[in-house]
Formats: C-alpha cells, structure tokens, sequence
C-alpha cells in the first residue's frame, strides 16, 4: 500500500507544480483569487484542490475535497492516501497544514448536502474575482459560497446586464446577482428558498456597495423558485426579466416546500415558466450539473407570437481551471418574437 502511494503521490506533486505554474500567471492577468488547481486528474488521486487567496491579508489556504469510493465504506486505506495527498499539497503549493481543509464527499440520495452544515469554526473571508468580492467559508460547509465553474458565466452576465433587469434564480449567495449589479443593472431580483444563502447574497451585495436603494431595485426574495413563478402570474404582475438565471440544484427536497424538484425531470417546466417571464430580446441562461439530463428544444414552448433561439454555450462558459472537465452545462435560450428570428 505504501509504495503504490508513494507513486501517486510522486505523479501528483508534479501534476499540482505545473498546474499551479500555468494556473498562477492566469489568474494573475485576470483578477482571479480564487480557482481549481486540481480536479480529479489521476483516477487514483480523487481529490479537488481549490485556491483561496484572502482579499485583506493576501493569506492562501485550500479546500480540498476528497471522493469517496463507491461503495461508500470507509477504509483505512483511503484515509492513509488522502493524508499523503493532503500533505502533498501542502508541500508543491506552500501552503501551511493549518490553512488546509479537506471535505469528504459521498454518494447521496435526496437533498443537496453541500447546504447542510457541517460545523461552526466559521473560516470566512473575502476573496476577489474580476473585481468585485465574494465572502467564502471554507469550514462549515461542504461547498465554500462561491462555485468556481462558473465563473465565465458571471462573467457573461455581467458583461450584458448594463441598463437591464435581471433575475437570478436558485441564487445561492448571490454571485451573479453582484456581478451584475456590478455591470450596472437597472435592477437586481435574487430568489432562493434558503434564508441563510439569501441572507449571504445580501451580505456580498451590500459589501460590494450594492444597497436595496430607494426604489427597491435590488430585491431579496425568499421563495420556491417554482411557487415564486407562478405566483407572479396569478397577482396578475406584467414584470419580466431581460436576463434571467436558473442554475437549480441536480434534486432538492427540501424541508421548506412539499414539492420535490428532479431537474433531470423538471427542467423544461422551470425554463417555461423562465421563457413565460423574459422579455423580447431578452435572454435565459439554464445551467446543470446533472450528467443525467437530456436537454431538447423540442421540449421548449416559448410563449405565443414567440420563438426562441437556443445555444450551447458550455464550452465558452467552462473557465480556463476546469479545462478538459465538464464541471456543468450551459445554454443560452434568446427570446424573439415570431417572425424576426
């Protein structure tokens, strides 16, 4: 067992070292301090490593998230290569053991357990991507409060959402809520059915200087996004949205809502209910991380007089980290009215 880790070790020490080299000048041109470094690589080293560079202090730490095998069962085996590996990483990349924390991953079934806490060290900081800032916890959650794949879409939102509307649904802390108040939205509506993460995304947009202002156009709603839907259509309400985000969990039962969300299974009756409230010309942004999911057009209905153009934009939206992977996808679905496609 030993020497078989010794040789995982060795390959994964070099594969870290050239990672972070290329990786490290990227970031650096690009205002990114926080990325994947390494991502399940080697079959046999199952492991994430993921960057976090301190906006105040300039300190480096990492969240390391270890797979687990299949079968679910806990071997000592495992845990011997995932202490080598740990300390591998701490060595190629010079970061201290104490600035380290590692994540077990396991199948599961039902709700999303990267919400669920873990702990109450509360390891929080600011981190910076791009020019606006993201408050991470790397101790008390399975994920951190900033999911790093999408980066390149935020980015997209961003860069569109000047003078513009825009609803992000599923929110989570509300990344792509600051970024597009950072590219000057004309309004901001942030949705998610957990009070704790809509309370973070309010967190960053104030401490990125995004207030709810006067006229209220940075909104906080905390909702099914389903329930949120539908219920904008029985008051009545005319609003849309000239982007919207859904970025839905892959399954979620949550304890808030009767209702069980499969996007597997569900996914074309949330985009409908999205396309029910984009404005002309405006644009949907669907993303999964589903691997089961067969995404087709045909199964869009675009509201009457209306037609849709519909792009895969996973390759364009897959930043430069997770290059090689297939961390999500991602489609562009443009709303156009009938006869003007």
């Amino acid at each position: 067992m030993e020497l078989k880790t010794e040789r995982q070790t060795a390959f994964f020490i070099n594969r870290l070292k050239k990672k972070a080299k290329h990786l490290r000048r990227w970031a650096g041109r690009n205002g990114v301090h926080a990325y994947r470094i390494y991502g399940r690589d080697i079959p046999e080293v199952p492991v994430d490593v993921d960057l976090y560079e301190n906006r105040d202090t300039g300190e480096q730490f990492l969240h390391v998230s270890f797979y687990r095998h299949a079968s679910g069962s806990k071997t000592e085996e495992e845990d011997y290569r995932l202490k080598k590996m740990v300390e591998a990483a701490s060595t190629a990349l010079s970061i201290p053991p104490e600035n380290i924390y590692i994540k077990t991953r396991e199948k599961q079934r039902g709700e999303k357990k990267q919400y669920e806490k873990l702990g109450g060290k509360n390891i929080s900081f600011y981190v910076e991507e791009s020019g606006s800032s993201f408050k991470v916890n790397l101790s008390d959650y399975l994920d951190t409060g900033l999911f790093l794949d999408h980066r390149n879409l935020r980015l997209k939102v961003k860069e569109k959402a000047c003078g513009k509307r825009v609803l992000n649904l599923f929110c989570y802390t509300g990344s792509f809520s600051v970024h597009a108040a950072a590219g000057g939205a004309l309004s901001v509506t942030s949705v998610d059915l957990s009070k704790t993460y809509l309370a973070r995304a309010k967190e960053n947009m104030l401490y990125n200087g995004f207030s709810s202002g006067i006229d209220g156009s940075y909104e906080f709603i905390c909702s099914d996004v389903m329930e949120f839907l539908r219920l904008e259509e029985l008051r009545g309400k005319t609003r849309k949205w000239d982007i919207i985000i859904c970025d839905p969990p892959t399954f979620s039962n949550s304890k808030r809502t009767e209702k069980i969300l499969d996007t597997g299974r569900d996914w074309a009756v949330l985009c409908n209910a999205c396309l029910e409230k984009l404005e002309y010309g405006g644009s949907l942004y669907f993303s999964t991380n589903s691997k089961k999911l067969r995404f087709d057009r045909e199964k869009l209905t675009p509201p009457a007089g209306t037609e849709i153009l519909c792009k895969d934009i996973t390759e364009e939206s897959t930043p430069e980290d997770f290059r090689g992977k297939r961390p999500h996808r991602c489609w562009e679905i443009t709303l156009k009215k009938s006869g003007n496609g």
